[in-house]
């Protein structure tokens, strides 16, 4: 099943707040960018986004699993209507992203 593209837009409406968000789409679902870093998917209208420890602390509630069979398990973000605790969600996760490419660099 893909994903609808209006609910890919509210997602990225959503969390907005974080930077600029891109979305590409990929087999059927979306990637999703935050200022070019990637950071999550959409897959069968859920969103997923990278699994990090600054993540699974801003959201302690969050389920991890995978987006789908044989993936990494990642942070389902079920409350797609919390735009706040969303764009903070994906600003840790691209922070700690951001540093984890700077440390595997050196």
């Amino acid at each position: 099943m893909s994903s609808n593209a209006d609910f890919v837009q509210y997602v990225i409406d959503q969390c907005s707040g974080a930077g600029e968000i891109t979305a590409k789409k990929m087999f059927g679902e979306y990637g999703l960018y935050c200022d070019g870093t990637f950071f999550g998917v959409v897959c069968d209208d859920r969103l997923f986004v990278k699994h990090t420890e600054a993540g699974v602390v801003s959201v302690p509630e969050a389920h991890l699993r995978p987006a789908y069979r044989g993936a990494k398990p990642s942070i389902y973000f079920e409350n797609v209507d919390d735009g706040e605790s969303l764009s903070a969600l994906v600003r840790v996760t691209c922070n700690a992203l951001s540093r984890s490419k700077t440390t595997k660099k050196r």
